[in-house]
């Protein structure tokens, strides 16, 4: 794949959409894959076939999800981090020694 845009249909909620590509084609059908899922599992939860409302609620969901990753990551961070000073202070005690 050059990085060219290329088109790809898509459907989201018994919607059809033409969107560009600039990857993977493949990438982007698997992610309108994953949102056509989380609203159907939203509109079977909640009895409501309203697209806006259950698109809303699917937005939600998605930013609930993201939110909780950047707290994972923030956590990882510092995790690594705080490695990383251990080992420096070990390597630095090591190389005292010598």
């Amino acid at each position: 794949m050059d990085g060219s845009p290329q088109p790809v249909r898509v459907t989201i909620f018994n919607q059809n959409y033409s969107l560009v590509a600039t990857g993977e084609p493949g990438s982007v059908e698997e992610l309108a894959w994953s949102v056509d899922d989380i609203m159907h599992r939203i509109s079977d939860e909640t009895g409501s076939a309203d697209v806006a409302r259950t698109a809303v609620l699917a937005c939600l969901h998605l930013a609930d999800q993201v939110r909780a990753l950047r707290r994972d990551l923030e956590g990882l961070r510092g995790s690594v981090e705080n490695k990383a000073r251990q080992f420096t202070i070990r390597i630095d005690a090591a190389l005292e020694d010598r």
